[in-house]
């Protein structure tokens, strides 16, 4: 059985107590192999497990969260290096282990059927754990993610990954979790919701799971990710031939995660239901909360008990 918690005190440079309005939740961990694993589990009934990417955390989820703990068990992680997760400087932050993470926190909780919810790198983290258990998966909910390749990848990325220079960009100069509160969203975040995302990551050293994610992503066959993703790839047509039903939430005005990606589910997903949100942003969730939420209220529906 989990326990819960509140946020530990320690090292600085590892640790982040917040404060904030609109995210109100009980703290918990899971210790894992290198660090303790963050997550948020609130409410009761049918499970939400949501999966978040990068350089995001569970913050983003935080309107969802408030929502649908009033009619469902809604699990929440921080990937390990990411929001209040422990940050160790040296360890596999790479697309399987967040995978393998993502299945320890599930086993831990005992939970075995779930509807699951993704954003950005938690769409090949979240399909990669789907595609391996088939008979967990409820309901899939999609926003601004990949869980197949391609070749596309936008200059101010290409950037962040090159040697040295990507590592003073990512983790000296926040040149990717900064910028991304105003690139990744067409309305503007008040101030302190741009705390919130940004306090987790507030020196070097807390950046280093922003950087690793940068670098993990697999361009070239010889990348240690890619075979990783090529395996989700060809396992997605099982989701399918299971009739998982699926929901596709899209902000038309992502420079990363674009129209081709947002077509590119609609091929290998023709029968989910897609909300193509021309004016919404990458963190689309930011921009569209109003519209999104009704729709995702029809899409989970609701129940009572566990």
């Amino acid at each position: 059985m989990e326990t819960r918690v509140s946020p530990p005190c320690g090292d600085v440079k590892t640790r982040f107590l917040p404060v904030y309005k609109d995210y109100p939740f009980a703290s918990n961990y899971l210790s894992l192999t290198g660090g303790r694993l963050h997550y948020i589990d609130e409410g009761t009934g049918p499970v939400i497990v949501m999966v978040h990417g990068n350089p995001t955390w569970s913050y983003y989820y935080r309107h969802l969260i408030a929502h649908f703990q009033q009619s469902h068990r809604v699990i929440a992680l921080d990937h390990m290096g990411c929001g209040l997760s422990d940050k160790p400087p040296h360890y596999p932050y790479c697309l399987a282990q967040h995978i393998e993470n993502l299945g320890r926190l599930l086993k831990h909780l005992g939970i075995d059927r779930f509807s699951l919810i993704v954003h950005d790198w938690g769409g090949a983290i979240g399909f990669g754990y789907a595609v391996q258990h088939l008979d967990q998966i409820e309901k899939i909910t999609l926003m601004n993610t990949a869980a197949f390749r391609s070749t596309r990848l936008p200059w101010r990325i290409r950037l962040c990954r090159l040697p040295i220079i990507g590592e003073i960009l990512v983790r000296q100069l926040n040149g990717f979790a900064g910028p991304a509160c105003f690139m990744a969203v067409e309305k503007k975040l008040s101030a302190e919701t741009i705390k919130g995302y940004l306090a987790p990551y507030n020196n070097w050293h807390n950046r280093v799971a922003i950087a690793r994610f940068v670098e993990d992503i697999p361009m070239h066959q010889k990348h240690r990710s890619y075979a990783g993703l090529v395996a989700i790839e060809n396992s997605l047509l099982l989701l399918r031939e299971r009739n998982i039903p699926l929901l596709i939430l899209w902000g038309g005005k992502d420079f990363c995660f674009n129209d081709h990606f947002y077509k590119e589910w609609q091929s290998r997903f023709p029968e989910a239901e897609s909300h193509y949100f021309k004016d919404g942003g990458h963190y689309v969730l930011e921009d569209k909360i109003v519209e999104i939420l009704p729709i995702l209220q029809a899409f989970l529906g609701g129940g009572e008990g566990r």
